[in-house]
């Protein structure tokens, strides 16, 4: 996803019906939320009446728009930014110079609330219900993207409407862990703000809360957690560009700043580990063991423990075309929609290779490679991995999806993006399967063996780091 970033937010006129992200908040840490309707009308209502757009038509012009593939929230979003994007398109300057002073900003003034009204909208409600009455986590994980880049334009403006905006592009998203299942009859908002900021590097906290009785924000009522990296480039040269600088004031918004510039730190530490490395003794041992019944398989498969399943065998793929009206503003399609594939194309993976319905625990570290442009042919292929059936009341089944970006006029095959899904069992599925227990997943060559054992560690690097950064 690339955004573009916007100059003198608070002086743009606001446009009828649209939600504006710079409402007066009733504190300084608490905006005003921005309220999601639902994106379809409902047969039984009147049609809404018609607004008059920048030219007198009813409709604004296509051009301003992504495209129409968008949730409620990504509807809700660029409604409410699109003053800003017709100044961009309509009256574009193309010698306007780059902003030549930064600011220093806080996170309260980036701080956006995203709010779902389920309780009272039904449409909406059924626009995110999945078959087991809970919100859709492929349209969450849209919305979180959708949501991080306007915060990052938020942060990102200057008081100067002269200037010519940033190119704010996806560059990773770190882990995203479901902490407790998300109601579709309950309301729902997300909360996001800038809480670190390095040269040409943002990074944003999304939190999904779930109402409580008594409407508090407390940790408990915190269901979902992510955070997203953006990094800026100067929309005339494509190079790197200075964004505003942070300036956190309270307790928590200092400790988020420090954990995120040792999360920083890490990456920087471990750039370049892409590279294959040369595995130690015990790591042979083990790439060993996963080889040894993946042989019988492959020589003496009527010998092979029925207990267990090639990685091969594992495997689901899809592909589409990448359409128009999958596009950002800039004809790029944008990171939410990826997520949102991949994790459909991982659903299922699960779902096919437990046998009963999946739960949704997490993902993991996403890096966001290259650019899928419109046009592209996109291909998404998933296998399971590896499980984990320690704890037999929650086994894990750890998913990895890869998109490959294909040309075949060029024959070349790209990857754009690998991600990592961590799932478990309903418990309700569960109980109505005596005896279920899932298949252990063998690979069959030593690039697979290898890949496993090289992904088990760095899921338990990322772990420690984690627990060591808290």
């Amino acid at each position: 996803m690339i955004r573009s970033s916007s100059n003198q937010i608070s002086r743009i006129p606001k446009p009828p019906n649209s939600m504006d992200l710079n409402s007066s908040p009733a504190t300084p840490n608490s905006p005003a939320p921005i309220p999601v309707v639902a994106t379809l009308s409902s047969p039984f209502d009147n049609p809404p009446p018609a607004q008059d757009g920048p030219n007198g038509s009813t409709r604004k012009p296509i051009s301003l728009w992504p495209g129409m593939y968008q949730s409620p929230v990504t509807n809700a979003l660029w409604e409410a930014r699109s003053k800003i994007f017709e100044r961009f398109f309509l009256d574009p300057r193309k010698d306007a110079p780059p902003q030549s002073e930064l600011l220093n900003k806080t996170p309260s003034q980036s701080r956006t609330k995203i709010l779902y009204n389920f309780s009272t909208d039904y449409i909406l409600r059924e626009q995110y219900r999945d078959p087991w009455n809970e919100v859709r986590i492929g349209k969450l994980l849209e919305d979180l993207d959708a949501l991080a880049g306007t915060i990052t334009v938020k942060h990102c403006c200057d008081d100067d409407g002269t200037t010519r905006p940033l190119l704010l592009v996806t560059a990773s998203v770190d882990k995203i862990v479901l902490k407790k299942s998300i109601s579709v009859d309950v309301d729902l908002k997300i909360v996001g703000a800038v809480i670190w900021v390095g040269r040409s590097s943002i990074e944003i906290q999304l939190e999904v809360i779930q109402s409580t009785q008594d409407g508090s924000d407390n940790a408990d009522s915190v269901a979902l957690s992510a955070n997203f990296m953006f990094v800026a480039r100067d929309s005339k040269t494509g190079k790197a560009a200075a964004v505003n600088r942070i300036s956190p004031e309270t307790e928590r918004e200092i400790l988020l700043f420090k954990e995120a510039d040792a999360r920083n730190n890490l990456r920087k530490r471990t750039r370049g580990g892409g590279d294959r490395r040369e595995l130690e003794n015990g790591e042979v041992n083990r790439l060993e063991t996963l080889l040894a019944e993946g042989r019988i398989f492959c020589d003496m498969p009527a010998l092979a423990d029925r207990d267990s399943i090639l990685l091969r065998d594992t495997s689901l793929e899809n592909s589409l075309i990448c359409q128009p009206q999958q596009r950002n503003m800039h004809g790029r399609i944008f990171g939410g929609f990826l997520m949102h594939r991949a994790f459909e194309l991982a659903f299922s993976t699960a779902y096919a290779f437990a046998g009963l319905v999946p739960c949704f625990l997490e993902v993991d570290h996403v890096d966001f490679l290259k650019p899928v442009d419109v046009g592209d042919f996109l291909r998404f292929k998933s296998c399971v991995l590896y499980t984990e059936v320690h704890n037999p009341d929650r086994p894990l089944i750890n998913i990895e999806v890869v998109a490959h970006v294909t040309r075949p006029e060029l024959r070349s095959s790209e990857v754009s993006n690998t991600f990592y899904f961590t799932f478990t069992v309903r418990p309700e599925a569960k109980a109505t399967k005596d005896g279920f227990r899932l298949l252990n997943v063998v690979p069959a060559t030593e690039e697979e063996a290898r890949h496993i054992v090289e992904r088990m560690d760095a899921q338990a690097l990322l772990s420690t780091n984690r627990v060591v950064s808290k």
